[in-house]
């Protein structure tokens, strides 16, 4: 990591620290410029003004969500199932984390005052894995493992994959969940949703 990518990184962690204690709209870019132990214009330089840097926060974490470029593309109901269960596994983990929860909450407090951070959160955060989900329904529909539109069938692998686990988060009434029960979700998710799409006729499931 050079130099100005090691001060970048520690404005980011400035800023979303700041924003967690103080709130979005009350943050002020002296106050980040100070946790981060640089001057005002160097913050401007290497990032941007307040929502830049609320932007670069979501955008880093963000690129978690993405499908991994070691995932197989489904050419069977069982690598589809497999594959499934992975990218909801990694879904679920990345999501679910304690700072990422902060995010949703802090989206929510200020969604009156600075709509801005959820709009944010929802372009750039959740967009992102919508995004993963609808390439896997787009080449399992490409495979003929699938009908439907993809964007229909991410959203219902969506629902399926959550329940009610984020909303539950948010107000604190339950644990993060396990390693172990990530996955085991996520695999129950993915079976779910092939049964309510059983197999297209002539396409086989193996």
């Amino acid at each position: 990591m050079s130099g100005e990518e090691a001060v970048r990184a520690r404005i980011l962690d400035a800023a979303f620290a700041a924003f967690m204690k103080s709130g979005y709209a009350a943050s002020t870019t002296l106050e980040i410029a100070s946790r981060a132990r640089v001057s005002k214009r160097d913050l401007y330089t290497l990032v941007g003004n307040k929502q830049e840097m609320l932007i670069a926060c979501i955008s880093e974490r963000a690129t978690r969500l993405r499908v991994p470029a070691d995932l197989p593309v489904p050419d069977s109901r069982e690598t589809l199932a497999q594959v499934l269960t992975s990218l909801g596994t990694q879904l679920v983990r990345e999501i679910t984390d304690p700072t990422v929860v902060a995010v949703f909450r802090l989206a929510i407090a200020e969604a009156v005052q600075s709509p801005e951070v959820s709009q944010a959160l929802d372009s750039i955060g959740r967009e992102t894995s919508r995004a993963a989900l609808r390439q896997i329904m787009l080449q399992a529909q490409a495979a003929g493992l699938l009908s439907g539109r993809p964007a229909e069938l991410a959203e219902q692998f969506g629902g399926l994959l959550w329940g009610n686990l984020m909303v539950s988060l948010l107000l604190g009434v339950v644990e993060r969940p396990s390693s172990r029960e990530l996955a085991a979700r996520a695999r129950d998710a993915a079976a779910a949703f092939l049964q309510l799409h059983p197999p297209v006729e002539g396409v086989a499931t193996g």
